[in-house]
């Protein structure tokens, strides 16, 4: 994730990070499905999606 990714995650409201964090387990489960069932071309997505996750979480976590 580049450093611009990372201070726009900062500069978000609580509301917000929650918000993306649903559209982003999401989108996990999707790259899940299809990576189940053969169709996904990009791999490193689910790696990297798993990781946004982590940095949603952190900043929630340190916002309360």
């Amino acid at each position: 994730m580049k450093e611009q990714k990372i201070q726009e995650l900062k500069n978000k409201s609580i509301e917000e990070l929650q918000k993306l964090l649903g559209e982003n387990y999401e989108k996990l489960r999707k790259l899940r499905f299809n990576l189940a069932s053969n169709k996904l071309k990009n791999v490193r997505e689910i790696s990297e999606t798993k990781k946004t996750i982590a940095r949603i979480l952190t900043f929630i976590h340190y916002e309360k």
